[in-house]
């Protein structure tokens, strides 16, 4: 989806290859920070979130503390800002073949936007729960339907649950893309080879992109 007032900075370039590489991604890296505007200044909660497309919709769906405020401010408010962050890792400019080159940083990140609709009911909310347990941990479903109905009645009393479906999306992969083939051949070889596991996930990342091919 584009949006003729992008509130994040894309070059062209730096647009993954298709929809599916973004839903992908989001599924992936599904620990997101929920953004508000506030009423005097931003508010934000870091938050597994749970995407799902329907009808070629995508749909957010997650919990907070209902000790939390933020779950008033997203029922108040008209629009909510998702935003789901990924490897990232620092580039050295001895990697590319021109010396008058800078030091740079790839990432990847996605912006989503939509209207969160908060839910309380037991059912609707129980059903964010199982479909975060079965997510996360699939082994725990067992435990969790045999914990005393009291107590999952309590533990459903202390969270808010919500869901956003995305008005629109802006997906930006800074991978190297500005640079010659061989420069990114080189790169995601330098990446590969670190021990860091976050860093040479962005070297995969590049590769699933079609980069130093």
């Amino acid at each position: 989806m584009r949006h003729r007032g992008l509130t994040l900075y894309i070059p062209e370039y730096h647009r993954p290859k298709d929809h599916a590489a973004a839903l992908a991604f989001m599924k992936a890296n599904p620990f997101a920070i929920v953004v508000s505007s506030g009423e005097t200044s931003p508010f934000a909660t870091h938050v597994p979130v749970l995407v799902a497309e329907t009808e070629g919709r995508i749909h957010l769906r997650g919990h907070v503390a209902r000790a939390n405020p933020h779950w008033k401010m997203l029922e108040a408010e008209r629009e909510t800002l998702v935003i789901f962050h990924g490897p990232h890792a620092y580039v050295s400019p001895s990697l590319y073949e021109s010396r008058e080159s800078v030091p740079t940083w790839n990432y990847a990140a996605i912006h989503a936007y939509g209207r969160a609709h908060i839910i309380t009911d037991p059912a609707p909310l129980t059903e964010i729960l199982l479909a975060t347990i079965t997510t996360f941990e699939q082994a725990y479903l067992k435990q969790w339907q045999n914990l005393n109905k009291s107590f999952r009645a309590k533990m459903l009393g202390q969270i808010v649950g919500f869901e956003i479906p995305v008005g629109r999306l802006e997906s930006k992969f800074k991978l190297s893309q500005n640079r010659p083939r061989a420069d990114q051949a080189r790169v995601i070889q330098a990446l590969e080879s670190s021990p860091d596991s976050a860093i040479s996930a962005v070297a995969r990342l590049m590769k699933e992109q079609g980069l130093g091919r």
